[in-house]
């Protein structure tokens, strides 16, 4: 680990994401050829008869490998409903070495998933790098998924009982939740102990953090699924506290998986019509996974994740809570959130100032929401999580 005090740069992308509601322009859901090569569409799973219409290739570029994070596209893959939009999109894979929102802007992918700020980030440039012209169309979580987890020993179980411990963070762009709080218990980050911890909580579990950063869907579940020495069995969360940025007391939370496409591709004939019925057949995977989370999980599984199927089933859940209940229906711009995430993103200088107004638009997921088939749930009021038991080591 690396000890970090007094002055830390933020200079690394955020990868959070939101998005304001901008109106501009209207989309159409009928089938186009725009934005790629077409191939002969096939009977996709549940319909009545094959369609008609040839299939628009589309490229969607993840922000991560193969997980329940993004379950809602691979069931959008597998049940068809990219096929019933007219859609053959190609799902690519991210990783530690894959810079999702450069893909994108590059034109290595059609649209993409990002953090909102990793991705206006991009729009500012720096290092003599022009910026790029991409842009949110749509936000898919409603919520924030990063927590700082200790364990009950500690009693740290608010921002303010964080000041003068060892506080873990991953930092490069991921501490503005975490610093704004601090900021806001009256503490000065940069005179706190910041160590820069690792993508895994060794360091919790270890004792050299008294509290460290996790993800409510990944990291916080590895402490889950590890043996507490003192009694052989599985930690619960009886064991630890866990502090949510969404939590009104703390009140820092910003949003995170949007879906964001360049401008001059949205600008191309017909692009705003292939957008459009990606969000929608979009929007129904993530209410397949909602009301469906096993067969999701399952749908995951079989494209090839290296992560045990306790751990996804956890992740899926936790995915779950982090879009539903949807207020204003799945996909839609809460702009409220947006300007929170924008004003902790500018203080902490993740952002170099407010972004313009053309760095979003609601436009396309208003019309996606509407075109979804009569009768969908988009909001999801009724939604409770589930109970997860997880195995040892995620298995």
């Amino acid at each position: 680990m690396t000890r970090i005090k007094g002055q830390l740069a933020l200079g690394a992308a955020l990868v959070l994401a939101a998005a304001a509601c901008t109106p501009s322009g209207t989309s159409s859901a009928a089938p186009t050829t725009a934005g790629g090569s077409t191939t002969p569409a096939t009977t996709a799973p549940g319909s009545a008869a094959p369609t008609t219409a040839t299939m628009t290739k589309l490229k969607f570029q993840l922000q991560w490998v193969t997980q329940a994070q993004f379950a809602g596209y691979y069931a959008a893959q597998d049940q068809g409903y990219y096929q019933d939009a007219g859609l053959d999109v190609e799902l690519l894979i991210g990783g530690p070495q894959v810079n999702n929102v450069q893909v994108v802007a590059s034109g290595g992918a059609d649209i993409g998933t990002a953090w909102l700020p990793n991705m206006l980030r991009s729009r500012e440039g720096s290092g003599g790098t022009p910026g790029t012209d991409l842009v949110s169309i749509s936000q898919v979580f409603s919520r924030s998924g990063t927590r700082m987890a200790s364990f009950k020993s500690k009693n740290i179980a608010t921002p303010a009982d964080m000041v003068g411990k060892k506080i873990g963070s991953w930092l490069g762009g991921n501490e503005p939740e975490l610093f704004a709080a601090l900021t806001k218990a009256g503490a000065d980050p940069a005179s706190q102990n910041i160590i820069q911890q690792n993508f895994d909580m060794t360091g919790l579990l270890s004792g050299d953090l008294d509290v460290a950063q996790a993800m409510i869907y990944n990291e916080y579940a590895q402490v889950l699924e590890a043996k507490n020495p003192d009694t052989g069995a599985l930690y619960t969360p009886a064991d630890f506290n866990v502090i949510d940025f969404n939590d009104p007391s703390v009140g820092t939370a910003m949003l995170q998986d949007q879906i964001f496409a360049s401008a001059a591709w949205l600008a191309k004939p017909g692009n705003e019509d292939v957008a459009t019925r990606f969000l929608t057949a979009s929007f129904r995977g993530w209410i397949y996974c909602r009301d469906n989370p096993q067969k999701c999980v399952d749908i995951v599984l079989s494209k090839g994740s290296q992560l045990g199927a306790s751990h996804q089933a956890w992740q899926m859940n936790e995915i779950n809570g982090l879009i539903w209940p949807s207020t204003t229906g799945i996909g839609q711009f809460d702009k409220a959130a947006y300007d929170q995430t924008i004003q902790i993103a500018t203080t902490y200088k993740v952002l170099a100032a407010a972004p313009s107004a053309d760095a979003t638009r609601s436009d396309l997921a208003a019309a996606a929401l509407a075109a979804l088939p009569a009768g969908t749930d988009a909001n999801g009021a009724s939604f409770a999580k589930q109970t997860i038991t997880l195995n040892e080591g995620g298995n």
